[in-house]
């Protein structure tokens, strides 16, 4: 059956089966020859779909924009930063032929793609996390995964050399400093950030429901949501039960300063939000004149001043790391304290100067005897 009329009906209808799938529905027409044209329409629409459902399923060649679709499905929408991955695969399409197959990507483009986004005055880390880290991971799992062919390419030599990550930690006036210059219904957020550790989004996310006061810990969602219980002391536990009364549900609020209908109200307190939150921190941050500390320096500051009370594997408990080595990077406050029981030892140096006439002495004696 092509086209035809229902019982009745002046219109026409096409009904055809390809690839033992059937399609059929009306063509919008009572003329028989523009049916027919609707009917041609529509195979070859079921055929175009057939290529493209074959490329999703690894039937066929697979290209990038088909790749990138797939991955972004599959993998890039359940990150903890899906909204940046969004970003950076839709920059790999703009600059890369997205029907360009992956097994005739070469290492020229990949070179090709890093010098572009080199061009745009970005650091190393930024090159390697938006361009060569989503191509490969795109690349890697079409080729583990869904079994299709794609080009060799030398992935290492692309990533850009990136410096050692830095660890700035607030010294105790810094502190005071940027507690004294933060709004007050942001600083228990940003005091909470310094004696934990926490990240933004976990602070952000955090809710009455993961606090148990009775067993003195707390519960938050980290990145990739893996979950982790965060012990309390006594200054944490004072300073969340003071918040207790301020919102039903959200642990950190804000109180709103102006009214907008529909939205919210003012004097009203409202749970602080990711932006919210990067707005409070830059204005106060700047009028706190401390310089050179960003909020990821918060959980630098955690780490380090707990690992100087104990050791590295509860420094790894306590930020949620799963490889230890990712921790390794705070040794050197353990450095810094050696090095510092060093030069305490090294003060008796003076007095072993000072006894050294009496040395002397003693051995010119033993001669004579």
């Amino acid at each position: 059956m092509a086209v035809y009329r229902k019982h009745g009906k002046p219109e026409y209808y096409y009904d055809f089966t390809f690839r033992g799938r059937r399609f059929s529905g009306p063509t919008g027409t009572s003329n028989k020859r523009q049916a027919e044209r609707t009917l041609a329409q529509a195979k070859e629409k079921a055929r175009e779909q057939h290529k493209i459902n074959a490329q999703f399923t690894a039937l066929g060649p697979m290209t990038l924009e088909i790749a990138a679709s797939r991955y972004w499905t599959e993998v890039g929408q359940h990150l903890a930063n899906a909204d940046n991955y969004y970003r950076f695969i839709g920059w790999l399409l703009k600059h890369l032929d997205k029907k360009l197959p992956l097994d005739r990507i070469t290492d020229s483009m990949v070179a090709s793609l890093v010098t572009t986004r080199r061009a745009d005055n970005v650091s190393n880390a930024t090159v390697n996390r938006t361009v060569t880290v989503p191509l490969r991971g795109i690349m890697r799992r079409a080729k583990k995964t869904w079994k299709v062919p794609v080009a060799d390419i030398d992935w290492q030599e692309h990533m850009l050399r990136e410096p050692r990550e830095r660890i700035r930690e607030a010294s105790r006036g810094e502190e005071k400093r940027i507690l004294s210059a933060m709004r007050d219904d942001y600083e228990p957020a940003v005091r909470f950030a310094l004696l934990t550790g926490c990240r933004r989004k976990e602070i952000v996310e955090l809710t009455w429901q993961r606090v148990d006061f009775t067993g003195r810990t707390f519960f938050i969602i980290g990145k990739g949501n893996k979950g982790r219980i965060v012990p309390m002391d006594d200054t944490v536990f004072t300073l969340l039960e003071e918040l207790v009364a301020h919102h039903k549900t959200a642990v950190f609020t804000y109180v709103a300063r102006r009214t907008i209908k529909g939205a919210r109200t003012r004097g009203t307190r409202y749970p602080i939000t990711m932006e919210g939150f990067k707005t409070a921190w830059r204005r106060y941050k700047k009028l706190s004149g401390v310089e050179d500390f960003r909020f990821h320096d918060t959980r630098h500051t955690a780490a380090t001043r707990v690992l100087r009370k104990s050791n590295i594997k509860v420094v790894q408990q306590l930020l949620g790391h799963e490889d230890i080595a990712t921790t390794a990077k705070y040794a050197h406050a353990m450095v810094d304290d050696v090095r510092a029981a060093m030069q305490a030892a090294n003060h008796t140096e003076k007095h072993t100067r000072g006894e050294e006439p009496a040395t002397k002495k003693l051995n010119f004696n033993r001669k004579l005897a």
